[in-house]
């Protein structure tokens, strides 16, 4: 199983794996603002990608950007 550095993929991309990037974000948050947060956070360009996928609106918490990840994937 790829870790979340060796990702090169959306596919193989884990939800956690995903949230690490996303640790300290403060919520609600736009889709913009997780965009700069996960590229602060050094986030693969698999990260990036499912990101952009998202629909643009506010995130009330993680488990919001979590529910958003599972759609999008």
């Amino acid at each position: 199983m790829a870790s979340a550095a060796q990702a090169s993929s959306v596919q193989e991309l884990s939800a956690s794996a995903f949230q690490k990037y996303l640790g300290g974000m403060d919520y609600p948050a736009g889709k913009q603002d997780l965009i700069n947060h996960a590229r602060k956070n050094n986030a693969p360009d698999a990260v990036i990608q499912v990101l952009e996928m998202f629909q643009d609106k506010s995130f009330q918490s993680a488990a919001d950007v979590s529910q958003e990840f599972g759609r999008v994937k």
